[in-house]
């Protein structure tokens, strides 16, 4: 099963206790998934997510107006009355609309709305893969209600215009965690949280050991030019031409091709620190560049 299912699952099982809410809720699943009949008379459910969607509205008629599973006409106007779906001559308004802010005033409320709109037009990709989770709308009105809503969360979201379509997304795994939570997915919002942390610490310890092979990389080039300069040095002006500490020095480096440079010191009568065998070493290498011109 997807990760976008099991956060699915999670919000058609999540219930508010306040009727405002279900109320909310029920606005999105029919903003979101509602169609106008041919007639113009009726309102129908039609979405991807027919089930979990159905079922979920029919949950929360039951919740709200007391209705089973068969509607009638006198049901039907009481939940549109309620959802604000009739305009003044009494007509219902399409649903591709945005609703209406009255049932959304109450951050509560715009949590459960988020809920029913991610059941309906909601998906999110494999996070072990990408983080993106995306909102398809069928108007750019909705798309701007859609993340005018989330963005009073703190929340960043964006709109981009696919084909038809416009399309509510996000793209940072904390802000998509925020979601999350505000839709009341908190199992799903631990799931991702223990997934991110895995991938942020397996990118730390790849990034670690990039550094550190490109780190010995950079000191086994550097021991080798050296290694190089002192062979030259030995061969065409020889080791005895040379002042004591750059003589000695040579000698280390080549009794030691491997060993860095604090080690290196520890090996010179007297000691020296890392950067007096820096210094010597570039002397070396000044004077075998001296030679090659």
């Amino acid at each position: 099963m997807s990760f976008s299912k099991d956060v699915k699952e999670e919000l058609a099982s999540y219930i508010s206790s306040a009727r405002h809410c279900q109320l909310a809720e029920l606005a999105a699943l029919i903003h979101f998934a509602g169609r106008l009949s041919d007639d113009g008379c009726h309102l129908k459910l039609e979405t991807i997510e027919s089930e979990i969607v159905i079922i979920k509205c029919f949950t929360l008629l039951k919740k709200t107006f007391n209705i089973d599973n068969v509607m009638h006409d006198a049901d039907e106007e009481k939940v549109l009355k309620a959802l604000h779906l009739y305009d003044d001559d009494h007509h219902i308004i399409s649903p591709d609309t945005p609703v209406n802010t009255l049932l959304v005033k109450n951050n509560c409320c715009a949590r459960a709305f988020l809920r029913g709109a991610f059941l309906c037009i909601g998906s999110m990709s494999d996070p072990q893969k990408s983080y993106h989770l995306e909102f398809v709308c069928s108007s750019a009105p909705q798309a701007r209600q859609l993340r005018d809503i989330i963005q009073e969360f703190q929340i960043e979201a964006k709109i981009i215009k696919r084909k038809k379509y416009y399309v509510v997304y996000l793209k940072e795994g904390a802000g998509i965690v925020d979601l999350l939570n505000v839709m009341g997915a908190h199992v799903s919002l631990m799931n991702l949280e223990n997934l991110r942390i895995v991938k942020e610490m397996r990118n730390s310890i790849n990034r670690r050991v990039n550094c550190e092979a490109a780190n010995i990389t950079k000191t086994v080039n550097a021991a080798s030019k050296q290694i190089e300069d002192i062979l030259l040095i030995k061969e065409q002006y020889g080791f005895e031409r040379l002042p004591d500490n750059l003589r000695q020095m040579a000698e280390v480096r080549l009794e030691y091709p491997e060993a860095p440079l604090k080690e290196l010191g520890g090996y010179l009568e007297p000691a020296v620190g890392k950067s007096g065998v820096n210094h010597r070493l570039r002397k070396l290498s000044e004077i075998a560049e001296h030679m090659r011109l």
